[in-house]
């Protein structure tokens, strides 16, 4: 069993560095997502943070040279917002014809930038870089409450200004309304985010000797969290709701999504164990991981990447928030879940779907892989 785990962990290095760019940072897979992307690319940094720290610089680095700096509804750029995705040497983007790079239609990559930053430094104490990039992380802040809480509600929200661009601009992003939510959309894992990125910014600040800024943070987190758990939380699923619509209404779906809120601290302590235990009854858990989306919604599809099918990186982030809370059987739960995935099929895709207990891959030719939060979060797992 060693010995195979040993194999295992040497093939998921090897896919790791077939998809390290030049320039440190981990391109998001191949062959169609062979670029840098925000969102994944801090993902994966966080997941070998513990392996080589110098990919995580590197992905701060080039994200910070790229961060957003004017008004512009091509390409959805805003002054402090980290980009979504760019090919770096393309000036079109592939997936999205006619569309700029960099494209920015992203409402979470600027907050895994805040939140990546400072588990660096946590890593590494390198004061010389927080310093440098101190600037980069201001910017970020003032994008998350000028532009990000445009209605001043302490929610982050998104709406494409782009009608050729990203519908969704969650983690769950789409050309299409496949969530069937109208914009603007406050989704709910973002808010999570948003809370932990106040949190440990506030903290860097304090190591600034920034006592204003660390207080403003520390407040806004606060009344964040106080409302969030208020006006998402349905009373009868006893669960949080996927998003509020435009009209401030609940999006009552069962997802995976909530999940993500475990690892960040922003969920009351009387609902964690009830969030904890709803992500592993059987519409949810299958034997190879979570599931999207609950298989009593109307349109849950085993086919359908976000309403149906099970991701590695989803499952890997859900499980960070277990261990941190200490719920070490469901940690293990989806660690073993994940390594079926990789023993049954030899690699691990970027998303899958589940049949009879059985996995079904999607019928794209050619199959994507690696892809990088995939063997990412496999990694993480077995080191």
């Amino acid at each position: 069993m060693k010995n195979k785990t040993v194999a295992i962990k040497k093939r998921l290095f090897k896919e790791i560095a077939q998809l390290r760019d030049e320039r440190g940072f981990i391109r998001a897979g191949l062959p169609r997502y062979n670029r840098l992307f925000g969102r994944d690319s801090l993902i994966v940094s966080w997941q070998l943070l513990n392996i080589d720290s110098k990919i995580c610089q590197k992905t701060l680095e080039i994200l910070a040279k790229l961060q957003g700096k004017k008004t512009n509804k091509d390409n959805e750029e805003e002054p402090g917002k980290i980009l979504h995705e760019t090919g770096l040497k393309k000036k079109f983007n592939p997936e999205i014809p006619n569309l700029l790079f960099p494209y920015y239609g992203s409402v979470d990559s600027t907050l895994w930038f805040l939140i990546l930053f400072s588990f660096y430094f946590r890593k590494t104490k390198d004061r010389k870089f927080l310093k440098k990039y101190w600037p980069n992380v201001l910017s970020s802040l003032n994008w998350l409450i000028n532009y990000g809480d445009k209605d001043n509600d302490l929610f982050l929200e998104y709406k494409r200004e782009n009608p050729k661009g990203l519908f969704h601009q969650g983690w769950k992003d789409s050309l299409k309304n496949h969530l069937k939510i109208s914009p603007p959309v406050a989704i709910v894992e973002v808010q999570g985010y948003q809370y932990l990125a106040l949190k440990k910014i506030a903290k860097l600040s304090r190591t600034l000797s920034d006592r204003k800024l660390e207080k403003a943070l520390i407040l806004r987190a606060e009344n964040l969290k106080k409302r969030f758990n208020e006006r998402f939380w349905m009373k009868k699923e006893k669960y949080f709701a996927l998003a509020l619509d435009k009209n401030k209404k609940q999006k009552k779906t069962i997802t995976s999504n909530p999940g993500h809120l475990l690892f960040t601290g922003i969920v009351e302590t009387r609902k964690v164990a009830g969030v904890a235990k709803r992500l592993f009854q059987k519409d949810l858990w299958t034997p190879y991981g979570i599931r999207t989306l609950s298989t009593k919604e109307s349109d849950f599809d085993h086919y359908s990447s976000h309403l149906g099918s099970v991701w590695p990186h989803d499952n890997w982030i859900i499980a960070q928030g277990m261990k941190k809370l200490g719920y070490k059987t469901e940690y293990l739960k989806i660690k073993k879940a994940l390594l079926r995935v990789y023993k049954k099929l030899g690699f691990l895709p970027e998303f899958y779907g589940i049949v009879n207990n059985d996995i079904i891959l999607e019928m794209e030719k050619p199959i994507c892989y690696p892809q990088a939060w995939a063997s990412g979060a496999l990694l993480n797992f077995l080191s």
